[in-house]
């Protein structure tokens, strides 16, 4: 763990509604991953976080044991409109000329082989059969799906939420979270972004008002 996250990791402790004993914090627990898509890690890829390369080996981590204990898991995909919307303007990679996370479209990448599908989770970390996607043309992933139903099918009192980018579709999903009455931890070393300040700034803000923030091995031992 970098000095940096252990920095963060400390802040936040103090930030957060700290007199909630660590098994409250996750009770009846799923695991969400947000947008862990080809063209946000892969090598080159048009929105690429480089830092969420080295977030792969921890979600990893917690889907061994979410699936070892038969706890849900549940992945989140960014799409992109084939036709002109307010997004275009936030981000023209998604614009015809480049079809960023045009769930149609297929590229090549520096760390990988062949064509990949531009929107696809990323192979180290496939949904397998069974396992809930959540498509989402936007941010958040509970605004316009049916998120919060599923999850609230499933028994789900609390997430975790991992994934990329930290402030944008990480912390808008687990805002959302906290309005949707599911006490939610993000997990600090499985969530990235490429930048380095807003990155903390959306973890210390998110403890202070929404839930929590733990490392992976923390948050584990929470269970």
């Amino acid at each position: 763990m970098t000095d940096a996250l252990e920095a963060t990791l400390a802040e936040t402790e103090l930030l957060a509604a700290g007199d909630i004993p660590p098994s409250e914090r996750i009770r009846d627990p799923a695991l969400l991953i947000v947008d862990m898509q080809n063209d946000f890690v892969r090598a080159g890829a048009p929105l690429e976080v480089p830092d969420a390369r080295a977030t792969i080996a921890p979600i990893q981590g917690l889907l061994d044991v979410f699936r070892g204990r038969g706890r849900p898991v549940v992945f989140t995909r960014f799409l992109a409109r084939e036709t002109p919307d307010l997004l275009w303007l936030w981000s023209p990679q998604c614009r015809p000329d480049t079809k960023c996370c045009w769930k149609s479209q297929k590229r090549s990448y520096g760390d990988a082989e062949g064509l990949l599908g531009c929107a696809e989770v990323v192979d180290e970390l496939a949904p397998l059969s069974g396992e809930l996607v959540i498509d989402k043309y936007g941010y958040g992933a509970f605004h316009g799906t049916d998120l919060d139903a599923q999850l609230r099918a499933l028994g789900v009192e609390s997430l975790l939420v991992t994934g990329t980018v930290t402030q944008i579709c990480v912390e808008e999903t687990a805002r959302e979270a906290f309005h949707h009455g599911y006490r939610t931890t993000m997990v600090a070393d499985a969530v990235s972004s490429f930048a380095p300040d807003l990155h903390a700034a959306a973890l210390k803000n998110f403890a202070m008002k929404f839930g929590w923030v733990a490392d992976a091995e923390t948050a584990l031992s929470w269970l």
